[in-house]
């Protein structure tokens, strides 16, 4: 028998409605939901937005390493390592990859 995750539907709904909404910019809703989960200290979801900022273009290393100081100082010493180390694993996997071939994408 098959069962229906409606549950899982539903809210996957709500997010893409959520995210489609158009006053603010995908870039600066990442950044409150990054600043939201390091503060929270839900650091594998903090993995997942990350990784999303800086594959999208939303954010670059550079703006990723800036939020790293900016929230170190206002989530705490504790989360801000846990985020630095998190940008800096992310930075250098994402370095290791193989770019795409002509004609990708």
């Amino acid at each position: 028998m098959q069962t229906v995750d409606s549950f899982g539907i539903t809210a996957e709904r709500q997010f893409a409605d959520l995210w489609s909404r158009t006053v603010l910019p995908d870039r600066e809703r990442r950044l409150l939901l990054i600043g939201l989960l390091v503060g929270q200290g839900l650091h594998e979801m903090v993995d997942v937005q990350l990784d999303a900022a800086l594959r999208s273009g939303e954010l670059a290393e550079d703006e990723l390493r800036e939020i790293v100081v900016f929230l170190t100082h206002y989530a705490g010493w504790t989360r801000g390592a846990q985020l630095n180390t998190q940008v800096e694993e992310l930075i250098e996997r994402v370095a290791r990859e193989p770019s795409p071939g002509p004609g990708a994408g």
